[in-house]
């Protein structure tokens, strides 16, 4: 089941649509065929017949419908219906079924973004995204992502991106404001903004979470080239 579109705002675009890594799945999986086996020893070696045999078959049963309730299928409907979602304008995590759990971190509140790998989940492509925000949420874990490293790099380039387009709306929007260009053979004085935004891509590029011709690409449209 793919992210509901109807979700996304005006002029917000899809950039990344993850569900959790199967690795979420592997100790439901488990417990699953430890119920399974815990039940079959419990009835095979119970009385043959009577009442004892009814009592431990319901009883056994019981147990492990309760079990796999509680545990294996709650968090096969928490991976089936959990979203990682990166768009234009914001990072979205939803999860549940019937009772539903959301949350959104703006672009622009997001302060720093890591990752943790151990040496399997590297191996398998998994591990934990830490996002630490201006927002309420302030620090979030969000485990069993897949490649969290390029999700890092991701949320890093929109979040750029989304602060280039602030700053050329804003720019437009003041562009009354604007003092007239300096008479022919005058120097223009430069921009703090546009300095600033080359440092932060340059930053960015140092990261290694820009490549070269990216960071070249962006300085070319930041400086009107």
């Amino acid at each position: 089941m793919p992210f509901p579109r109807k979700l996304l705002i005006e002029n917000e675009e899809l950039i990344l649509e993850l569900r959790p890594h199967w690795i979420a799945l592997v100790m439901p999986a488990i417990v699953t065929i430890l119920v399974i086996v815990g039940w079959s020893l419990a009835v095979a070696n119970g009385p043959d017949s009577g009442t004892g045999h009814d009592a431990v078959f319901w009883g056994a049963t019981a147990v492990a419908i309760f079990v796999l309730i509680w545990f294996p299928v709650r968090k096969f409907i928490a991976w089936v219906t959990s979203y990682f979602v990166v768009t234009s304008d914001r990072v979205i995590h939803r999860e549940g079924w019937i009772a539903k759990r959301s949350m959104e971190i703006p672009l622009e509140a997001i302060n720093d973004v890591r990752f943790h790998q151990g040496v399997f989940e590297r191996m398998i492509g998994a591990g934990d995204l830490i996002i630490s925000s201006a927002s309420e949420f302030g620090r979030e874990v969000f485990g069993d992502i897949r490649n969290p490293e390029h999700v890092q790099k991701t949320i890093y380039q929109q979040g750029e991106f989304n602060k280039d387009r602030m700053y050329r709306g804003a720019e437009r929007g003041s562009a009354s404001a604007v003092p007239p260009p300096p008479r022919s053979g005058a120097s223009a004085p430069a921009s703090a903004s546009t300095t600033g935004e080359l440092e932060r891509l340059a930053e960015l590029r140092n990261k290694g979470v820009l490549t070269e011709d990216e960071f070249q690409a962006q300085k070319k449209r930041i400086l009107g080239g």
